[in-house]
């Protein structure tokens, strides 16, 4: 019988199928909705590529097609649906090339593509089918943005919550905004008292004006823009994800050069969720690999962050921050002399004749002198005679100078009396100290004044403000105003003057430029004198001096280096990086004595601040360097270390000695802070480098063994060289330095995630556009979602403005579109603009699992009834309790898109529009099909069809010459793509599933071999011949009478089929088909819901092996058979059912169900050997005992012949296996 025409039959059913919307799924309250129970199978949709499906790409997909036919067939309603992900650069980048619209050539893919996909006969719900480019779908990207953009995360709550009612708790007060611009619960006002010095110090949301709000909510929006460090290229006009970064730094698309560079981005605040996003991987039922790489991905560390002070040990003698041109300017003034600046620096005691600093202040009042860039300052201003505040008056001085901190300045100290205030205050760089201390003043006169509701002014007009010398200066000073509030009676001591110390820890004098402290230091004869010598007198903090000490004793430290008296790290004035100290994160604050140098990010903004005159080209040529490198490229293993010295160093904390600051790009600024403290003993990397740049390596650490190299060595072990903590074991350092760090203000534990905030903006025509618009008057303002779609306006060119330039601007090319750009503000009506940039690729893959549920609903973007039943718990056994039952895709996605759509889906969860915390229940990956790649002797891949494979090796047909074969991933340069059109056009549909299905395991790597897909497709033939070419007439019942019902304790059935044995209805044989056929229902269930597809197909050839051994099969076994064979082979098993006599489709017919009795055999086969060699075989009951089978051995005919003249001198049974006689 010549084989079955698959080519018509294949296209009769596909046909039938679509005609008769066979595997169309209704909804919940849809007329056609049977109540059933659910199962959502999903398939990781395609992007439409112009080069369509390769073989690898319907693995997944037939895949899943089994399992859905399976369910169905189990009773469940299975929604099974497809779409597209079709938006993207490649698409863009051919309409630029080309000249043709992004739709267009996205559309044909699709046909393409969507023309692939249903010659396999999958059974798509096709009424469901979306693109993510169609305006309907992206209308609700938008709108999920919206929400997004509309919601912040309450830390409170561990959830997002909608901004509104953020901004509904700041203006009740219930949350205010402490001085560095967080927003905090206000604590007790004794707490605050504690923390701050006085119950004020936060700012009240309804003081603020309408700028200074909206920059504040703007800074909490799960989506808000922020300047970042992105891969910019140029030439494409737009910013590239990591993934699209070769590692030597240049595109993917177009091999253009790529450079990290600071712009401004929409970013989303998934790190808001790194925690949650970690925990949650406990609930889904993932395969451990990927798990892992999301645990990797978002890289959660405990650990430290340690404050290292900068020092002003640069080798040369401090000079002011403008170098010594400010001096010269200073000193060179007439009114000023050197004896005067010198006179500046009181005695103690003071000799007679020598002015007091009470004297100084008046005389100092009259003086010129120059405002220095960098210089700390001590102000004092005075209020007006008879001018006295209160408390509630003091709480608003105390408001107003620390307005600007961490702003405009720095502020290490602060008292404020009933009369006058003393300000320690270093102002940033262009930052103007009359202009700070007039905003002050003018604040407070305003303030007290509507307080006492009258008019005139508070302050007097003058203030003292003097540059901080050096700390025996400042220690003088702050010794003599100590004793004012004792005079007045306001204290009894000077100990109890309550001053507030915002950073002690990072006052610097002398070290970053002060022009009298270099005149002192200088030109002053006068004995040094410590400022530690005199701190415990005054119970002031520590100051680190640089200016008056000689070279040879700077960084030294009489006191314990951990003692930080009244230090407040934990203040909401604390902001990292604000004052002169470097912060890093280590999870290894044990290795601190071992610390020899610190390492910036070239990124990293302290770099440009610290670098010397004398360092300045070298780093920022590094600088620019390391901008040109992607993130791989940095930190790969294998690179060559290198860096350049800043010329600055800092106070490593615990030890107080200097380390010097390096510039180096395998840090990086998105890990940590940016910065580290490099431990070369015992961190491989800054091993390397010290090597090369021949800086310090100190052993803290001792392995446990002592034979085991401390250089180099990251383990666990016991401390070494670290001072009075030597002899700790690793564990219990790291618990007690942290203690110590963070009771010293030195240091806290933190916790660190290796997860950034998600870079959402592409500076490209294809690609959602942002629902947003930007005003002169109100800044970023959300459309309405009256407003939504946003539609792309129609442009011809589609091209980003290219450049050669790393730093010309981004114009993207909806920067064309004038009509399109222009708008009026939502928000006022004034003339606005649409944002420019559109959404990543990312955008419309994150959520459209939640379309499919509902595709066509232009009310919402899913309704919760439908959302509610196909998200929710299966009741099939071995499923996730969570959102999809089962979804295939590749490895290769297992950090971006899967992160990213968790994000999404919490997100949603939060705001009540989902009703599950995970979107992916049960997921499973697929294994690459790989494809043999053949090469001449000169390295040129050569194609498939020019290889002569049907000798011992393959050939080059035109040449004859031998080729070298080998296994690699599909690939255009390869020369090794396989289209399934040609496989299908030769074998069919059915055989490229099945063959796909049996080459081995679903999750294993494994290689396509056409040659051997001519076997599967002789297996289909003999299945055609067994069940369509016999004349199978005899049925096993009376088709007028019920049959038998399925197994029964008892064993109903089983005599049932014994009884028809007898009465000669049913022969041995077809009863051992019945059973061959029972054991397969069992096996084939086991296998799909297992997704062991090949072992069910293997099953599958093995039962089709015993008919054919048996020549017989009635038609019910032959029924049931193709039921099994049906979610495996659909078209073949349809054709068959309705030879069998069927008119509808089988795809509704109950799954075959088995009778464990006929599992069990009666009776089992076994072999009989003589000396090893196969005589004969047995047939015994299978409970026969070892002499029975012995028994029956030795009574065989051809045993016994093997046996004639010969002695058994020893029996051996295998009970159920064999039996094996050894005779002389």
């Amino acid at each position: 019988m010549a084989g079955y025409d698959f080519a018509s039959i294949e296209k009769k059913w596909q046909d039938y199928w679509q005609r008769q919307g066979t595997f169309r799924q209704p909804n919940p309250g849809e007329t056609d909705f049977v109540e059933r129970p659910k199962l959502y199978v999903l398939d990781m949709f395609p992007y439409p590529s112009g080069a369509g499906l390769h073989v690898g790409h319907p693995e997944g997909y037939t895949a899943t097609d089994i399992v859905s036919r399976y369910f169905r067939m189990k009773g469940y309603n299975v929604l099974h649906p497809m779409g597209y992900d079709a938006f993207g650069l490649p698409a863009e980048q051919y309409a630029v090339e080309h000249g043709v619209h992004p739709r267009e050539t996205t559309l044909k893919n699709i046909d393409n593509i969507e023309r692939q996909i249903k010659m396999f006969g999958f059974s798509y719900d096709w009424s469901r089918r979306i693109s993510t480019t169609d305006v309907e779908y992206y209308r609700w990207t938008q709108w999920i943005f919206l929400q997004l953009y509309n919601a912040w995360y309450d830390p409170e709550a561990n959830a997002a919550r909608p901004i509104r009612e953020l901004i509904n708790r700041l203006e009740s007060g219930e949350l205010v905004v402490d001085i560095g611009g967080n927003v905090v619960v206000p604590p007790p006002v004794e707490r605050a008292e504690a923390l701050t010095g006085t119950a004020g110090g936060f700012i009240k949301f309804p003081e603020m004006d309408d700028d200074q709000k909206r920059r504040l909510i703007d800074e909490y929006r799960l989506a808000y823009m922020d300047e970042v460090p992105v891969n910019w290229c140029p030439k494409l006009g737009t910013v590239l994800a990591n993934e699209e970064v070769t590692n030597e730094g240049r595109s993917d698309r177009g091999d253009h050069p790529v450079f990290r560079r600071a712009l401004k981005q929409w970013m989303l605040r998934i790190t808001a969720y790194a925690e949650r996003l970690l925990e949650d991987l406990e609930l889904v039922n993932w395969p451990e690999p990927i798990k892992i790489m999301q645990r990797n991905w978002i890289g959660k560390s405990v650990g430290a962050e340690v404050d290292f002070v900068l020092s002003g040990r640069t080798g040369v003698p401090p000079v002011p921050a403008g170098g010594t041109a400010a001096f010269k300017r200073l000193v060179s003034d007439p009114k000023l002399t050197i004896v005067n600046a010198r006179s500046f620096c009181p005695k103690n005691p003071y000799p007679p004749g020598e002015p007091s600093p009470g004297d100084l202040m008046k005389t100092i009042r009259h003086l010129p002198h120059a405002l220095v860039e960098g210089a700390t300052y001590f102000v004092t201003f005075t209020a007006c005679p008879g001018i006295t505040f209160d408390a509630p008056e003091r709480d608003i001085v105390y408001r107003a100078c620390l307005h600007w901190h961490n702003q405009k300045c720095c502020v290490y100290g602060l008292v404020v009396m009933d009369d006058h205030v003393h300000l320690i205050v270093r102002p940033y760089d262009g930052e103007d100290l009359t202009k700070l201390l007039h905003s002050i003043k003018s604040f407070t006169s305003h303030e007290i004044v509507k307080l006492r509701e009258g008019k005139g002014s508070i302050w007097q007009e003058e203030s003292f403000d003097h540059v901080v010398r050096d700390s025996l200066w400042l220690t003088h000073f702050l010794a003599y105003i100590a004793q004012n509030p004792v005079r007045r009676k306001l204290v009894d001591a000077p100990d109890e003057y309550d001053w507030l110390w915002l950073n002690p820890e990072e006052l610097v004098v002398g070290a970053t430029g002060e022009v009298c402290g270099y005149a002192s230091a200088r030109f002053s004869e006068d004995p040094v004198q410590s400022w530690f010598e005199d701190r415990q007198q005054y119970g002031f903090p520590p100051v680190v001096d640089d200016s008056s000490t000689p070279m040879d004793r700077r960084d030294a430290c009489p006191t314990t280096p951990m003692d930080r008296r009244d230090a407040c790290p934990t203040t909401p004035m604390d902001r990292r990086d604000a004052c002169p100290t470097i912060r890093v994160y280590t999870t290894r604050p044990d290795t601190l004595f071992g610390a020899t140098y610190m390492v910036l990010a070239p990124e990293h903004d302290l770099v440009a601040r610290i670098t010397t005159p004398q360092q300045k080209q070298a780093v920022d040529d590094y600088v620019q360097t390391a901008a040109r490198k992607s993130e791989l490229e940095r930190t790969a293993e294998s690179k060559e270390k290198t860096g350049v010295f800043t010329g600055a160093y800092a106070i490593n904390p615990v030890n107080r000695q200097p380390v010097p600051i390096w510039v180096a790009d395998y840090v990086m600024m998105g890990y940590g802070t940016g910065a580290i403290m490099a431990v070369p003993a015992h961190d491989t990397r800054d091993l390397e480098f010290a090597r090369k740049f021949d800086l310090p390596v100190i052993q803290v650490v001792q392995p446990p063994e002592a034979s085991t190299p401390w250089e180099g060595f990251v383990d666990d072990g016991v401390a070494v060289n670290s001072s009075h903590y030597d002899g700790m074991p690793t564990a219990d350092f790291k618990r007690k330095i942290a203690e110590d760090l963070a009771e010293a203000g030195l240091g806290r534990q933190a916790v660190n995630y290796k997860l950034r905030d998600w870079l959402f903006s592409r500076q490209r025509y294809w690609g959602e556009p942002f629902p947003i618009v930007h005003c002169d008057s109100c800044g970023a303002v959300a459309l309405p979602e009256s407003a939504l779609p946003l539609e792309l306006p129609e442009i011809e060119d589609f091209t980003p403005a290219s450049s050669d330039d790393p730093d010309a601007p981004p114009r993207p090319p909806l920067g064309k579109a004038a009509d399109w750009v222009a708008t009026p503000c939502p928000a006022c009506g004034k003339p606005a603009q649409r944002e420019l940039n559109t959404m990543p690729q990312w955008a419309g893959s994150c959520w459209y699992y939640l379309r499919y549920l509902d595709p066509r609903n232009d009310k919402a973007f899913v309704d919760p009834a439908v959302e509610q039943y196909w998200m929710q718990p299966a009741a099939q056994p071995g499923q996730s309790p969570l959102g999809i039952d089962l979804y295939v895709g590749g490895a290769e996605h297992a950090v971006l898109h899967l992160l990213y759509s968790r994000f999404w889906h919490k997100v949603l969860f939060d705001l009540g529009h989902v009703s599950t915390a995970e979107p992916f229940g049960r997921l499973f990956n697929q294994g690459m099909i790989r494809s043999f790649a053949y090469r001449d002797k000169r390295g040129v891949y050569l194609p498939y069809d020019q290889v002569d494979l049907t000798g011992d090796k393959p050939r080059h047909k035109a040449t004859g010459e031998e080729v070298t074969e080998s296994i690699e991933k599909m690939s255009k340069s390869l020369k090794n793509v396989v289209n399934p059109d040609d496989v299908i056009a030769q074998y069919g549909a059915d055989t490229f599933r099945l063959y796909e299905m049996f080459m081995g395991p679903l999750e294993a790597s494994k290689p396509w071999n056409t040659k051997d897909v001519g076997g599967v497709h002789r297996f289909l033939n003999r299945v055609w011949r067994m069940v369509a070419g016999w004349d199978n007439t005899t049925m096993l019942h009376d088709p007028t009478k019920p049959r038998p019902e399925p197994s029964t304790p008892d064993g109903t059935l089983e005599r049932e089929y014994r009884r028809m044995e007898q009465e000669g209805k049913f022969k041995p044989a077809e009863l051992k088909v019945e059973k061959a056929l029972h054991r397969l229902i069992k096996k084939v269930g086991e296998d799909v819901e297992a997704m062991k597809f090949n072992t069910a197909i293997a099953a599958m050839m093995d039962f089709v092996n015993t008919v054919y051994g048996e020549a017989r099969i009635l038609v019910p076994q032959a029924e049931r058979f193709v039921l099994l064979l049906a979610p495996f082979a659909p078209h073949i098993a349809e054709e068959l059912w309705q030879k069998l006599g069927h008119d509808a489709s089988l795809a509704g017919e109950p799954w075959p169900t088995f009778d464990p009795a006929l599992l069990v055999e009666q009776t089992i086969e076994m072999p009989v050997q003589v000396n090893g060699k196969l005589r004969g075989r047995i047939t015994v009951p299978a409970a026969a005992d070892q002499e029975a089978v012995l028994a029956a051995a030795l009574a065989d005919a051809k045993v016994a012949a093997a046996l004639e003249g010969k002695t058994v001198v020893k029996k051996i049974v295998v009970p159920g296996k064999l039996v094996n006689l050894v005779v002389k």
